[in-house]
């Protein structure tokens, strides 16, 4: 009897299999692409992963079935089936990345970022603007774009900043102008009775050359100055962007920023920890809801709430662009348009929405998860801004490296005899040099070294003046000796806290393999090291500590409490992967 039940089983686990059809690594089953199909490749920003793999399966199953995924019927005689593919495989691309790459695709073909995709879906419209404008020709026919989900961008503030601001105004709209009243306070935020208040506010924002958030963001700024200056108008024209006075307004409102990140991927896990991470940061409001179901890797400690800026934003509708150019035939052009009629139809509205964005098919009434315990409110913003036109944006990010905060950057290298192991001083010193490459001109770097003593190699200074005697400075590097982590890390933040340079973001980039075996000799303890950061964190700007961790033997240990005292992450510094570990750490300035 047993035995037969086994078979049973075995047999039941083998027809299972058989009608899910193959398994992705994910353990998605995976459609069979019919052999007369016409594929419609996508690229989609990263948030719309969160739905985007799960309608193009479903759409790609009725189609191998051989039905019209939107009519539920057979497809006729003489209609081909569509295909949906994803060169991404359900990670999305960021929108800024992607836009560039189309372009090249169409001027640079040699370039490396190269993408010829049918449908590109960016957060917001900015970037097939952008598009057209960087590539001279229409790739996309702005008046017919397909909006198919709808986010604004919001500030997501903790629920007791908020409300600590409101009582201090007396008024329940709040705009920039009061965030940096918290700033411009005497005390921060223990002049608005918050409990074990800091002196400092911490807020942070992405990269607008690469994300949507970013770029809206940066745009709102710019509009919430021009109001400043008694700007009147619907829409930003250059001379407002070129506006001496209005540029300062940015900068001011740039002054603001802890840190930056190149993605909001980043900041979405980052600020869950709490307050003492971030007092507010731009996000779109899908990412906030996310946070306050509990879906990242932590839990955050209280509500984050959407603060919809009294000034105004931006709405992400998440447009689907079909690409004109040679590589999208007119089958593919049609396939593309049946797949924006069947991701607008109820049912995949409703999964977008259940995903945290608003529909954009008025049949779908719009309910949890937008509910008062996720932060939002059912109205949304009360001012939207008018997307500028194209050279206007462009201008606006072109304006970034004039408004953006600059950096102090100390790359702090071990170069003790256990970074000859695993050829750890090699990776470092790549890694380094490498990080000199995405350097912007106006921050100031400087480099210290140590073994068991530690030697300020180059002093920090201006990029431009110190970048060659860095470069050839860290080609001469060579490991011998013992490793005084503990006191090198204790010297290089005390020098940066007595530095003066409160509009500016100070950090220090550590490589090592985090195994301290000579800092004893000068009484200096890890406690000592997180005592210092911690003295840091009450400065105007308190100093950032990024650990890149090398080598399999590498103390993660010690180096995770020196990062979560500075509310930051290690790094594997894993020479396979150091464009995407450089590419986090640059991201910070």
């Amino acid at each position: 009897m047993h035995r037969f039940r086994r078979l049973f089983v075995l047999l039941l686990v083998g027809l299972l299999a058989a009608c899910d059809g193959a398994s992705n690594s994910s353990g998605t089953p995976q459609v069979s692409r019919p052999a007369n199909a016409i594929d419609v490749s996508i690229i989609y920003a990263p948030e719309s992963a969160q739905y985007m793999p799960r309608i193009i399966e479903s759409f790609n199953l009725l189609s191998s079935q051989g039905k019209n995924p939107v009519t539920g019927q057979a497809y006729g005689s003489n209609e081909r089936p569509v295909f949906i593919t994803d060169p991404t495989n359900g990670a999305g691309g960021s929108s800024g990345t992607v836009m560039e790459g189309i372009v090249n695709a169409i001027i640079a073909p040699n370039n490396r970022n190269v993408q010829k995709p049918v449908i590109f879906q960016p957060s917001v419209s900015h970037w097939l603007t952008l598009a057209n404008e960087r590539s001279g020709r229409e790739l996309f026919d702005l008046a017919n774009i397909q909006p198919t989900a709808n986010a604004p961008v919001v500030m997501a503030i903790w629920e007791s900043r908020l409300q600590a601001i409101r009582d201090k105004i007396g008024s329940e709209d709040v705009g920039w102008d009061d965030l940096l009243a918290v700033l411009n306070s005497p005390n921060g935020w223990c002049d608005y009775g918050i409990p074990d208040c800091r002196r400092t506010v911490y807020y942070g924002h992405t990269d607008p050359f690469v994300s949507s958030t970013g770029l809206s963001t940066l745009i709102a700024e710019f509009y919430a100055a021009a109001r400043e200056t008694g700007f009147t108008g619907r829409e930003l024209s250059l001379a407002e962007v070129r506006n001496p006075d209005i540029q300062a307004g940015v900068r001011n409102i740039e002054q603001l920023i802890r840190h930056y990140s190149i993605r909001t991927t980043e900041f979405k896990e980052y600020i869950a920890q709490g307050p003492s991470y971030l007092d507010f940061v731009a996000l779109e409001e899908n990412d906030l809801i996310y946070v306050n179901r509990g879906l990242t890797q932590y839990k955050p400690p209280e509500k984050l709430v959407a603060l919809y800026p009294e000034e105004g934003t931006f709405w992400h509708e998440h447009p689907f662009g079909v690409v004109n150019a040679d590589w999208v035939t007119t089958e593919q052009k049609e396939g593309a348009a049946l797949f924006t009629q069947y991701v607008l139809a109820d049912a995949q509205q409703q999964l977008i929405m259940s995903e945290g964005f608003r529909p954009v098919n008025n049949n779908i009434q719009l309910a949890f998860p937008f509910v008062d315990e996720n932060g939002v409110t059912l109205e949304g913003p009360k001012t939207v801004f008018d997307v500028p036109s194209s050279d206007v944006i462009i201008a606006i990010q072109e304006s970034w490296s004039l408004v953006k905060k600059q950096a102090d950057i100390i790359l702090l290298m071990d170069i003790s005899g256990s970074m000859l192991d695993e050829d750890k001083i090699g990776q470092a010193k790549q890694a380094a040099l490498r990080f000199l490459d995405e350097m912007d001109s106006s921050n100031r770097v400087g480099l210290t070294v140590f073994s068991d003593v530690i030697s300020t190699r180059v002093p920090l200074g201006n990029f431009e003046t110190v970048e060659s005697d860095l470069r050839d400075t860290i080609n001469r590097l060579q490991a011998n000796g013992g490793t005084a982590l503990y006191a090198a890390l204790a010297q290089v933040v005390e020098e940066l806290n007595a530095a003066d340079s409160d509009d500016r973001i100070r950090a220090v980039v550590v490589l090592s393999d985090g195994a301290d075996t000579a800092s004893n000799e000068q009484n200096v303890f890890l406690n000592d090291v997180l005592q210092a950061i911690e003295v840091s964190r009450s400065a105007l700007n308190p100093v950032i500590v990024i650990p890149v961790a090398y080598g399999s033997n590498a103390d993660i240990s010690t180096l995770n409490s020196i990062a979560r005292t500075s509310a930051t992450t290690v790094q594997s510094g894993d020479p396979n992967n150091i464009s995407r570990v450089l590419e986090i750490i640059g991201s910070f300035f």
